[in-house]
């Protein structure tokens, strides 16, 4: 870390810039298994479906460089490849080609986890009384409550 001057100590900004790099593995390895399934998913709501994790994946896609630029401003490196997204993820990776109604109940229960670990950083970053990324948190949170919501709607 550098010498920066924002008004949150080193310590406090590696420890939540350790939080932010679990948020983002978990947000990386979701828009991976959302892009997945877009590409893979067949059957009666193939449209719907194809078009639905589109639109996650690619919202997923600009989170995770928010998330990664924030890490860097608290002056401490953003991981950046698939070993440390892996060793540092709550999701677990998906073997073969689920059905499309598992793909839903994937993604509804790889969401709940990233709303888990918003709640995680959440703490983290108000504990160092980090407000730039306790919003981050908390937006991502909303996002991700919201998508669980809309898929567990498309299962019931």
């Amino acid at each position: 870390m550098s010498s920066i001057d924002i008004g949150i100590n080193k310590k406090d900004r590696a420890m939540v810039a350790e939080g932010l790099k679990r948020l983002l593995a978990d947000s990386y390895t979701l828009y991976l298994q959302t892009h997945n399934f877009h590409w893979n998913v067949t059957g009666p709501q193939f449209r719907d479906l194809h078009l639905m994790f589109e639109e996650q994946y690619t919202e997923l896609a600009t989170a995770v460089d928010e998330i990664a630029e924030r890490i860097r401003t608290l002056d401490v490196a953003a991981p950046g490849t698939y070993k440390a997204f892996a060793e540092l993820s709550s999701i677990k990776e998906v073997e073969g080609v689920p059905s499309a109604e598992e793909m839903v109940k994937t993604l509804t229960q790889s969401h709940e986890i990233v709303v888990k670990t918003c709640r995680d950083v959440l703490k983290l970053a108000e504990e160092a009384d980090d407000e730039s990324s306790s919003a981050l948190a908390s937006d991502r949170m909303r996002v991700h409550e919201k998508t669980a919501w809309m898929l567990r709607a498309m299962t019931q």
